[in-house]
């Protein structure tokens, strides 16, 4: 029998962010059934000003998309969690701008953790972010929004993005349990350069609250993701299918 192919999961990362790289790789298959390759998008710093924002441009976004598509993965994935203060509606734009202009089933980081969410039914959570109060007030609104009421937060008040990578898990794990305080249905540890992968599985254990990481959560939703585009791939056509 013929090896079927492996998965191969492409990730637009912040120029800036080392977790992704570190994580994702412990989280694969260890049978070679999916592998990952990386293109960057500058991002340096995370305030929520003019200038910080602009690094999340969505022609640019795009554009390094595009040439991640030359690889040519079963997927694209944004690993990042801009639109979480940006406004969620701008990832399902984003998803479905990068796979018009490259024909590959996009999705990311942000609607993962949302559909796990959705998938979980839950109406209240505990936020752990590395972000100034502006980003978190932001975030909470979008919650809001959405049905969703962050009942506890704590943040780290960090701008540089570098900075967030150096966070001990040690740190983020007390920040869950501080969260945890409040009784949430799950926590979600919001960034994808924060070390959360490492303690969610554990530290929710401990709590008995599920903690949804971004780094572990994007991961689960871009195999669904790439696995949905191969099976359309290789579907018969039908007579209803056209061409046209």
């Amino acid at each position: 029998m013929t090896r079927a192919k492996p998965l191969r999961i492409g990730l637009v990362v912040p120029s800036s962010n080392t977790m992704v790289e570190q994580e994702l790789p412990k989280l694969l298959p260890r049978n070679g059934s999916a592998t990952l390759h990386f293109a960057r998008l500058g991002v340096t710093h995370i305030s929520g000003s003019v200038k910080s924002n602009a690094q999340f441009e969505m022609d640019r976004m795009v554009e390094t998309a595009v040439s991640l598509a030359d690889a040519q993965p079963d997927v694209i994935v944004w690993a990042g969690t801009a639109a979480s203060w940006l406004g969620f509606a701008r990832d399902e734009v984003l998803a479905r701008r990068i796979t018009k202009a490259t024909g590959v089933p996009a999705t990311t980081s942000l609607l993962a953790l949302n559909e796990a969410l959705e998938t979980l039914k839950v109406r209240r959570i505990g936020l752990v972010t590395p972000y100034i109060a502006k980003l978190e007030n932001d975030i909470i609104a979008n919650y809001a929004a959405a049905g969703i009421e962050v009942a506890s937060a704590e943040r780290l008040d960090l701008t540089v993005n570098t900075d967030y990578a150096k966070v001990p898990p040690s740190r983020v794990a007390r920040m869950c349990r501080a969260v945890a305080k409040a009784k949430p249905d799950a926590i979600v540890i919001m960034c994808t350069n924060l070390a959360g992968a490492p303690v969610a599985g554990e530290t929710g254990k401990s709590l008995g609250i599920p903690i949804l990481d971004s780094v572990a959560t994007t991961l689960t939703r871009a195999f669904a993701v790439a696995r949905q585009g191969r099976l359309r791939a290789h579907r018969p056509r039908t007579a209803t299918d056209s061409s046209c």
